[in-house]
This record gives structure tokens, C-alpha cells and sequence, in this order.
């Protein structure tokens, strides 16, 4: 490339011909009554559709990744700390945020004798969107023998935020899994408060074949001026979800209940179809974050190594 010619030239790709005059009029018409008329939808503005796919196998050397699919803005790190073999997946969302109309999806399968801890870089953002849900979809898969840990951190959905979220899970006899969601609905330091949006979280587990849990937790536009009934969620803004599969389910589940009153935050368990079922409140999502924290330390160190435990990037 040669710089003998103007360097503006190069910018003028990027450069509207577009008058001061014009713009402030353009502006100026963001007050009137014809713009709401004007204002797109979210199918009309450009949509985020990223894909993100990890299978790992387990080999005599430890977990090796098998396959790996990406696409923007999903993008997957596997972070090594002195040069020790394969521990943690991390998803990063580059666009720094999710807007209404856009679609994620992300699976992870661990085939035998595999174990891995699957995280995000941050907490995911909803923003506000016109019109659309943000679609997100996770598929998880473990094999006889895997071990995998699905325990992203926390997806904060702001006010008006629109979210339809599902996660579905495929579990062998033999395998051993851990895995975790949690919503903040308005940030407690901000002052926010959510008073209309919509989210729609479902999951599906299936064992060999069979559904043996769903569940789901909808919210809309005309019942988040109920969440403060005790029936619902009463002064809780952030909640979490969590189930295991794996040995010993009666051992797990009277650990996981004497446990609960030591946490930071309200918790409590019980079993269903072969799953514990944990959900964990807090009124801030701080709380919540130190009560999942101190579960999974005191887990990991019930239960011995592997990647039950808290990953990584919650430390950094």
C-alpha cells in the first residue's frame, strides 16, 4: 500500500455525504410523533448468529480435544496453566452482549473417560430489544465414563431485556455431570429494576434416551409486578439452577442439604428421576456468586479432583 496519495482518501469508504445540516434534521426528528412509526423491528436490524461446537475424548494421556467448530461471535479458549494437559473450555461472545433477534448455540459432548469444565469469559448480557426474544440454545452430552461441568457464569437481563434460553442435555449411564444457570434480573449496584421484558428458560435432560426431568421459568411483561409475592420470588433478583448425575445421588444430595446452611445465599435440594435439583437466591447477584463459589470449593473437596469445581476465569 502507498501513503503518496491523500491519507483522507482512505476514509472516505467509511463516510456518509451526509451534511451537517441533513443530520442535525435526521436528528431532530427523534422527538417527533412519526418515529416511533419509524422505528425498526429487530428482524430489520443486523442480528448476531453464532455457533459454537467441542467434543473431547478421553486417551491415556488425559482429555484431548477431538473437534472444535466456532463461529462469530462465539469464539472457545482453552486456557493451560504450566503446561498441564486440557482442564477448562472458555466461551467468549465477541459482539459483548446479546440483543433481541440474535441467536447463540453451543454443545459440548465428552465422550469416555473425558472430564472438562466449560465456563464463559464474563457474565452474558441482555440488553433491551424491540420486539424479538434472543434465542440461545445449549446442547451437552456425556458419554459412560465422561465427566463434564457446565458452569458459565451469570446472564444479567436488563430491563425489557427479551430472552428464550433452552438447554438440553443427553446423559449415559456411567457418566457424571454438574451443571449450572443463573439469571440477575437488573443489576442491585445500579439501582436497576426490571419492570417488563419477558424470559423463557427451559430445560430437557434425558437419560439414555429417556426424558427423565424438564422444567421451565417464564416470565413476562405483565407478571414482573408480581415477582415480589413469597409465592414467586419475593426479594430475589438473582437465581440459579443446578442438577448433578452421577455415583452416590443419596451421599451427594445429604451433602449438598447440610451445605445449604452454611452458603451465602438461600438454597435448597431434592432429587427427581435419578437428578439432584439445587436452586440457590439471593437479592444481589454478589451473594449468589459467593454462595455458588463456596459449593463448588467445598464440593471439590468432598468429592475429589476433577472439574467439579470453580473454574478459573470466576477467579480472575
Amino acid at each position: 500500500m502507498s501513503f503518496r496519495d491523500d491519507p483522507r482518501s482512505l476514509w472516505e469508504p467509511m463516510l456518509d455525504a451526509t451534511s451537517p445540516a441533513d443530520l442535525a434534521s435526521d436528528l431532530s426528528e427523534l422527538g417527533s410523533s412519526e418515529w416511533p412509526a419509524r422505528n425498526p423491528c429487530d428482524k430489520d436490524l443486523q442480528r448476531a448468529e453464532g455457533c459454537g461446537r467441542i467434543v473431547v475424548g478421553g486417551l491415556e494421556k488425559g482429555t484431548r480435544i477431538m473437534d472444535v467448530f466456532q463461529r462469530s461471535p462465539i469464539h472457545i479458549l482453552f486456557p493451560r496453566i504450566g503446561g498441564g494437559g486440557l482442564e477448562e473450555a472458555v466461551v467468549v461472545n465477541t459482539a459483548g452482549g446479546v440483543a433481541g433477534g440474535d441467536r447463540l448455540e453451543f454443545g459440548v459432548t465428552a465422550l469416555p473417560d473425558a472430564s472438562i469444565a466449560v465456563t464463559s469469559q464474563a457474565a452474558e448480557k441482555i440488553y433491551r430489544a424491540l420486539n424479538e426474544p434472543a434465542r440461545m440454545a445449549t446442547k451437552l452430552k456425556a458419554c459412560e465414563g465422561a465427566k463434564l461441568a457446565w458452569l458459565p457464569q451469570e446472564t444479567i437481563v436488563f430491563n425489557w431485556g427479551r430472552l428464550s434460553r433452552k438447554t438440553e442435555i443427553e446423559l449415559c449411564s456411567g457418566a457424571e455431570l454438574l451443571a449450572l444457570e443463573w439469571l440477575v434480573m437488573g443489576r442491585a449496584a445500579h439501582g436497576e429494576e426490571m419492570i417488563g421484558g419477558h424470559i423463557n428458560d427451559g430445560w430437557r435432560v434425558k437419560k439414555d434416551g429417556r426424558l427423565i426431568w424438564a422444567d421451565g421459568f417464564r416470565v413476562t411483561d405483565e407478571m414482573f409486578a408480581h415477582l415480589r409475592r413469597k409465592a414467586l420470588l419475593s426479594n430475589y433478583k438473582a437465581v440459579a439452577t443446578l442438577i448433578y448425575f452421577g455415583p452416590h445421588p443419596d451421599r451427594r444430595l445429604e451433602f449438598l442439604r447440610d451445605l445449604a446452611l452454611s452458603l451465602e445465599c438461600t438454597c435448597a435440594a431434592t432429587s427427581v428421576g435419578g437428578l439432584i435439583v439445587a436452586r440457590f437466591a439471593a437479592e444481589v447477584s454478589s451473594d449468589l456468586r459467593l454462595g455458588l463459589r463456596s459449593f463448588l470449593q467445598q464440593f471439590s473437596r468432598e468429592f475429589g479432583p476433577g472439574p467439579f469445581r470453580v473454574p478459573k476465569m470466576w477467579l480472575c
